[in-house]
């Protein structure tokens, strides 16, 4: 379970809360967070609430991994939805905290399976929803 290169654990429950927003959708975004050497599900969003309720529920000075259900409409009036990986990284959050999130993010990204969109985000408008659009499309 823990990863040899950063020694970081995900626990089961990341996985779960993820496959239950991919298949069943019962969440609109998940924001997970790193504590005590583990990655641990901080925020579970409803499928009700919106890109402005999730980006409210990052903390604009601390590391965060999130998963965001983007729903669309395509040119050809089709109903889609892409899964974005946001790894939030604010220019703010203390170095040693962001080296943390840097060196275990892929091996959290491969627990995840289905992400179809990643985003690296070090500023609130790198991570804005015209940016979530304009990728989705």
């Amino acid at each position: 379970m823990a990863n040899a290169a950063s020694g970081m654990a995900v626990r089961d429950e990341c996985k779960l809360k993820f496959l239950e927003l991919k298949t069943k959708r019962n969440y609109r975004f998940i924001i997970f967070k790193i504590e005590n050497q583990e990655v641990v599900v901080e925020k579970l969003g409803s499928p009700e609430e919106t890109y402005d309720d999730f980006s409210a529920a990052i903390p604009a000075n601390e590391c965060r991994y999130a998963v965001f259900d983007f729903d669309f409409t395509t040119d050809e009036n089709c109903q889609k939805s892409k899964i974005f990986f946001i790894a939030w990284s604010p220019d703010t959050s203390k170095v040693r905290n962001k080296m943390v999130y840097a060196s275990s993010k892929d091996r959290f990204k491969r627990e995840l399976d289905g992400i179809q969109v990643e985003l690296q985000a070090t500023d609130p408008s790198e991570m804005s929803f015209d940016i979530i659009k304009a990728r989705a499309f």
